[in-house]
């Protein structure tokens, strides 16, 4: 058995509009558990302005994600062949118009969990955001195989959990993480 037979999905491939739907219904789930965790803990919201300078930070750190993300893709064949593992999956059958869908949802939902409320659950110092990126990278695991993209988010966790930290705004994550997502997602699409 070659190394590309075990990286089939165990799956069958979803529609597009079972990506959709899902990736619809795992957003209102992170956001159920957020706002059920809220409700019970003793802290607040990690709170967000609209800010210029929080965009623009939001906005660099995405093209610094992206660009690392492509470095990763480029020079590191395991990275390469979870990606195109997990992203196959999730891309494959979407549209581009779709990719929007594909930033927001999961850039809002996982923010809002991971960042706007895990880091001041657990205190908004740096073992909070080593437990939400941890975190942050096993909602990415699609497989035992996958674990070369679960160390990458795991990373990407620690970048935006630290944006987070710095910045005390969230929009700085969420911008990036939709920026990230959108961008990532557009060039693999137009390349596969």
């Amino acid at each position: 058995m070659t190394q590309q037979q075990k990286q089939e999905p165990k799956i069958p491939y979803m529609t597009r509009t079972q990506v959709l739907v899902a990736m619809g219904v795992t957003a209102m789930i992170l956001w159920l558990i957020a706002k059920v965790w809220l409700y019970f803990g003793n802290f607040y919201l990690m709170s967000w302005q609209w800010e210029m300078k929080a965009l623009l930070l939001g906005i660099g750190l995405g093209l610094t994600i992206t660009g690392l993300s492509g470095l990763a893709y480029q020079y590191c064949p395991p990275y390469r062949q979870s990606a195109n593992f997990y992203l196959e999956l999730i891309l494959k059958p979407l549209t581009l118009p779709d990719l929007i869908w594909l930033g927001l949802l999961p850039g809002l939902s996982e923010e809002l969990l991971f960042r706007g409320v895990m880091l001041p659950a657990f205190g908004l110092d740096h073992l909070a955001v080593f437990f939400s990126s941890l975190c942050f990278g096993v909602l990415h695991l699609s497989g035992v195989q996958q674990w070369p993209y679960v160390v990458w988010a795991t990373i990407v966790g620690f970048i935006l959990g630290y944006s987070a930290v710095w910045s005390n705004n969230l929009l700085v994550p969420i911008v990036a993480h939709v920026l990230t997502n959108i961008l990532s997602s557009y060039l693999w699409k137009v390349s596969h």
